[in-house]
């Protein structure tokens, strides 16, 4: 008899050749999180947060903390406003000259203490009381904003990249001592999402060009990988994240590099079931400690030929491993920010204008059940061979409602597996004997949960098989 242990489970994995696959990784792992290390629990849930303020889809959320460390401003747009609510607890009100273009996302850098803000369209606008902004002098019409070397950088609507004049955000004159001025990003596309990283300004373009500048000179990456939405950059610990048509991808500073191998079927499949094309060009996306989210849409992993409806891609740059999350409410924007009680929160915006908080006593999407799903791929490294599957053993907390099913079979067809239950985890550990007849080559688990009233843990598994001759 032979025992398969599994005590430091990763993350999802369907890229690799199955047959070499390691026991520990998942195939699927829906709305749950790896903590602790090397185990899963079930993720936090979410409340709502201040009111919809108008029923128009939340395009962005973002904060600004003023210069005296206390004064803080939180920030949505939607529909045709942009609304502020001050320390994050006032009531959404509409910004003095707060009117944004129709559905329209806001960029925003910070100066001495100035706010910056563009939708793309209208005026570029600034504020220093965090509450009314007034249209910049000159300011060009942008797209993203980013402070660098003491000055506001804006990208423009096609491919002029300008900067304000030094310590000014507001001053964007081009003589006399002003020195403001412009420089042209070649290439094919227009201009997409500006920011810093090492010491340099990127400026990345549509088409997924992207160039560094340092003030002096400009330097072609040599690269097409850049972000294919806006949106989906976000940064930890300085390195950069964003999702693109082949993936999801980081950046230190010199070349993208694609960090969703475990993963790429969410992304493009040969069975056309990934994401959809136009969902790259808008998708938002944020990093929340050292989580970036993504929403991705609905998703058919054609491994699995299991789909995730509103998938959102979770990957954790701390670990690196790959889970999926699934909200009942889908997110257009996400935010995460520390709060005036210095407190990290991740807040996020849906289609009809209510943006929700999410809440470590939450166990609930804002009163919707919490659907948790785990499935692993068994073979004890030797799937050419028969097994009589004998015993299940799992590690869980006492009292959780989780339920064990398990499928046998000799491929990897999702339509052909046959689930069967082996019963309730309530005990925290335990041990199921496998039906009479339990033979295979493959051993499909799954560890499934939707209650509305409480979490789980689970801390591993162990598995006991004979392995039967071969004929």
């Amino acid at each position: 008899m032979a025992t398969y242990r599994a005590y430091n489970l990763g993350g999802v994995n369907t890229f690799v050749n199955p047959l070499i696959k390691n026991n520990s990784d998942l195939i699927r792992a829906v709305n749950v999180d790896s903590e602790p290390f090397g185990a899963k629990s079930k993720r936090t849930g979410y409340i709502t947060y201040l009111g919809t303020a108008d029923n128009s889809q939340v395009n962005t959320l973002f904060d600004w903390t003023k210069n005296d460390g206390t004064t803080q401003y939180l920030y949505r747009a939607s529909g045709t406003k942009l609304y502020y609510s001050t320390q994050g607890t006032g009531a959404w009100t509409v910004c003095g000259n707060g009117t944004i273009t129709s559905g329209g996302h806001v960029a925003h850098a910070v100066l001495n203490n100035t706010l910056m803000i563009a939708d793309g369209v209208g005026s570029t606008r600034y504020t220093t009381t965090g509450t009314s902004f007034t249209n910049g002098t000159l300011a060009p019409v942008a797209t993203s904003l980013a402070q660098y070397q003491n000055r506001i950088y804006a990208a423009g609507t096609s491919s002029t990249l300008f900067y304000s004049t030094t310590s000014d955000a507001t001053n964007w004159n081009t003589s006399g001592t002003s020195d403001s001025s412009s420089l042209d990003i070649p290439g094919a596309g227009k201009l997409s999402k500006i920011f810093t990283v090492a010491d340099r300004l990127v400026a990345t373009k549509n088409s997924g060009l992207m160039y560094r500048w340092d003030g002096y000179s400009l330097v072609d990456t040599a690269t097409r990988l850049g972000p294919s939405s806006p949106y989906s950059v976000a940064e930890s610990e300085g390195y950069y994240m964003w999702v693109n048509r082949l993936g999801h991808f980081g950046y230190g500073g010199n070349k993208p590099q694609l960090l969703s191998n475990a993963v790429q079927k969410q992304f493009y499949n040969n069975s056309g079931s990934g994401v959809v094309g136009t969902t790259f060009n808008t998708m938002p996306a944020t990093v929340h400690r050292y989580d970036y989210l993504a929403t991705l849409g609905t998703v058919t992993d054609d491994f699995t030929g299991e789909t995730i409806n509103n998938a959102i891609l979770k990957y954790s740059f701390q670990k690196n491993q790959y889970l999926n999350w699934q909200f009942a409410n889908v997110p257009t924007a996400y935010h995460s920010y520390v709060d005036t009680s210095g407190n990290q929160q991740l807040i996020f915006g849906d289609s009809t204008g209510q943006c929700y908080k999410l809440s470590g006593t939450a166990t609930t999407d804002n009163g919707n059940a919490i659907e948790s799903v785990m499935e692993f791929v068994i073979h004890l490294d030797q799937p050419d061979i028969n097994k009589k599957w004998n015993r299940f053993t799992g590690f869980f907390n006492p009292g959780c409602q989780a339920q064990v099913q398990i499928a046998m079979g000799d491929t990897y067809v999702a339509s052909r597996k046959k689930w069967t239950d082996l019963g309730d985890v309530k005990t925290g550990v335990v041990q199921y004997k496998f039906p009479l007849g339990s033979r295979s080559k493959l051993l499909f688990l799954k560890i499934y949960e939707a209650s509305k009233n409480v979490g789980f843990n689970f801390y591993g598994y162990a598995i006991d098989a004979d392995f039967e001759p071969l004929r």
